[in-house]
């Protein structure tokens, strides 16, 4: 029988037993699936507790800014002893632990409402402290109470600075300004309470999920729901309501696209660029600016939401609401599309892969046939190399994975797969040939993952592609995902198997150095797998796989050639320089401010005019000339919705400088031959 190796497969086998109201029956049953099937099980002992107790408590306060210190302590008592309670089946310890958070939500609910009926100056001499790591719990309510004033004070003063440049002219509408932004930040304040507050079996899935992290951060606990919506990640074709949304400078929830075919579209009351109010499913209702992104894009994307009514409002004013059913359709957002590139009389291809989708639930295409269909596209217009664009890509099936490699090289071991039995097995391409033998350059980034460092790990140890862009993630693991028990509504995302390159080294950890680093905005700041404390090492195994790795001079003559580009380049100084100004927003704790309107506005002008320049680094076009292929044109001519979707991607390859140097890498190597 062949062995399945999906990343993240909904396996089809039942633990017995029925669901549990005990929360230590559902974590009984996670760390006996742990136990049996994790690559690395860890002892269930005080380390676990101490991990679960910190991580948890960080994950409901995460700037401790709602617990008290004495209340922080009394919870204390279990921060060695959770391993025990579980062990001993008495989990009464969430309930206290979901008491006493709800005790912090209702203080915080009652000391804004003191705050918005007192008198509130505008203007003090106290200053508003910012800090890399989380402040020191408070002792008393009234320590808390005078926090929160200074935030509101904060964000009143930075929303006016806000308002424009002209200081002066802020300065003398500062009273008529004020009241309005006073208004509205008590509305921010209390619209946060909502995203504070979770149901206890909301409670417990988000303890059930941090426990789950101390294995390792991509083993998880999902609900159905979650479970639902994490397979819409990795799928070409999902229950949608035909709505693509995004935040836009005033962090407002718009309408982007909507897909013709769907119900939004059929509705004829969308438009782009309407705001998205609120959301109603079933009992759930959540107004979008006060609940948080993560539940509203659940509804949104998952397939346990199948009907909503949603109200939106026109630029105009007009608000309206509109019912809407989802329908099983083409996620054009994660699909496999392709352009082709010209460079004075050269043709290149560029390839972007979104995921590594494949047939999971809904989906009806995987992504080594579309990639396959795109190849033959640009074979068609004869181009002399291809650009395959992983940035950005978090991975999905590892079989696609595994077909996509064998596109492009000609027969061979591709990976060795290590179990939790310390047993190995090898991953192939089994077929002689390949689709395609060009040149190539592969684009990734930190968030190039799992399945595509698999396939970017094939391609340099072939030799087939010279790679470029910055570290990846380092995520060398696969997980699949199993239901609990019969019930169906809980599952457990668990990592089963580690991959090695055919060298006998992973990427595990430390990730993939490209062949070409080339400067990319942000890139330290990335959260990378050794950035995760629960990450699993790197390590390396023994190896005397032979496989006929391609020796080209031509691609060393190339990298060297980009290697001198990049360090030579004007565009590449400006993007470290920019990245210099940027590092100690991040890596330093910010200076004290003053709360008043002066040292706010020159503050907020500074890191105004920083991100502006961001802005501009991150918008500014290349001079990259590209078209769709003629296939695409002719399948394309009277959609006017792939014509917008179109339009958007050329725009985004225009403004990439790593395509604009995989260009000049293919140009080099077409030069040599």
């Amino acid at each position: 029988m062949k062995r399945s190796i999906l990343a993240c497969l909904l396996f089809p086998v039942l633990l017995s037993g029925q669901s549990d109201k005990n929360p230590c029956g559902t974590l009984a049953k996670i760390n006996a699936m742990i136990a049996n099937l994790h690559y690395k099980p860890k002892p269930i002992d005080d380390s676990l507790s101490v991990y679960v107790f910190k991580t948890f408590l960080n994950q409901l306060d995460e700037e401790n800014r709602l617990f008290l210190d004495s209340e922080v302590k009394a919870l204390a008592k279990y921060k060695y002893s959770i391993d025990d309670a579980i062990a001993s089946n008495n989990c009464d310890f969430l309930h206290e632990f979901y008491i006493a958070y709800n005790k912090t939500v209702e203080r915080y609910s009652a000391l804004i409402a003191q705050l918005e009926n007192e008198p509130f100056p505008l203007s003090s001499e106290e200053k508003a402290l910012f800090s890399k790591d989380p402040f020191p719990y408070v002792k008393e309510p009234s320590e808390i109470k005078h926090l929160y004033k200074k935030r509101i004070l904060f964000s009143i003063l930075r929303d006016i600075a806000q308002v424009s440049t002209n200081k002066d002219s802020l300065a003398a509408n500062f009273d008529s300004l004020s009241q309005g932004f006073k208004s509205k930040a008590f509305e921010k304040a209390k619209c946060k309470i909502e995203s504070y507050h979770y149901t206890e079996a909301e409670f417990q899935a988000l303890f059930f999920n941090v426990y789950c992290t101390y294995f390792d951060p991509h083993t998880e606990f999902f609900s159905a729901n979650q479970k639902a919506s994490f397979f819409s990640s990795v799928s070409s074709d999902n229950m949608t309501f035909g709505l693509y949304l995004s935040l836009n400078d005033k962090e407002d929830m718009v309408v982007n696209e909507i897909i013709p075919g769907s119900s939004a579209y059929e509705s004829n009351k969308i438009d782009k660029g309407d705001e998205l109010l609120k959301i109603k499913s079933g009992t759930d209702q959540f107004e979008v600016g006060c609940a948080s992104l993560k539940k509203i894009d659940e509804i949104i994307n998952s397939n346990a939401y199948n009907a909503a009514e949603l109200t939106l409002r026109k630029k105009s004013g007009e608000v309206y609401k509109v019912n809407l059913i989802k329908k099983i359709l083409r996620d054009y957002q994660n699909n496999v599309y392709s352009f082709v590139l010209t460079s004075a009389d050269k043709k290149f291809g560029y390839i972007r892969i979104p995921s590594f989708y494949s047939t999971f639930e809904n989906g009806k295409s995987n992504v080594s046939n579309d990639v396959a269909t795109e190849v033959a596209k640009l074979q068609i217009e004869q181009v002399n190399g291809i650009i395959i664009d992983l940035e950005n890509n978090g991975g999905g099936s590892m079989d696609e994975a595994v077909k996509l490699s064998s596109l492009f090289i000609d027969g061979g071991p591709l990976a060795i797969m290590d179990n939790n039995k310390n047993k190995t097995s090898l991953l192939k391409d089994t077929y002689r040939g390949a689709l395609y033998y060009g040149p190539m350059v592969i684009m990734i980034n930190a968030f190039s993952a799992s399945a595509s460092e698999f396939f970017t790990n094939a391609m340099q140890d072939y030799n087939r592609a010279i790679i470029i862009g910055n570290q990846s993630l380092g995520k060398a693991t696969m997980q699949r995902v199993f239901p609990l028990d019969q019930t169906n509504e809980e599952f457990l995302k668990i990592t089963l198997e580690k991959f090695y390159r055919v060298t006998g080294k992973s990427n595990q950890y430390s990730g993939i150095t490209p062949d070409v680093i080339i400067p990319s905005l942000f890139d330290k700041q990335m959260p990378r797998e050794d950035s995760m404390p629960t990450a699993l090492r790197n390590d390396e195994i023994p190896s005397t796989l032979k496989y006929d790795r391609s020796v080209d001079e031509i691609y060393s003559k190339a990298v060297e050639l980009s290697k001198k580009r990049i360090e030579s380049s004007a565009e590449a100084k400006s993007i470290t320089q920019l990245n210099e100004k940027i590092a100690p927003f991040y890596d330093e704790a910010l200076p004290p401010i003053t709360l008043q309107f002066d040292c706010v506005f020159d503050d907020v002008s500074k890191i105004n005019t920083l991100w502006k320049t961001i802005k501009a680094a991150n918008e500014k076009e290349y001079s990259i000339n590209l078209r769709q292929n003629e296939v695409d044109q002719q399948e394309q001519e009277t959609d006017e919705f792939l014509k917008s979707c179109t339009a958007e991607r050329i725009k985004a390859v225009k403004q990439s400088f790593h395509t604009l140097e995989a260009i000049n890498i293919l140009r080099d190597i077409n030069q040599s031959h």
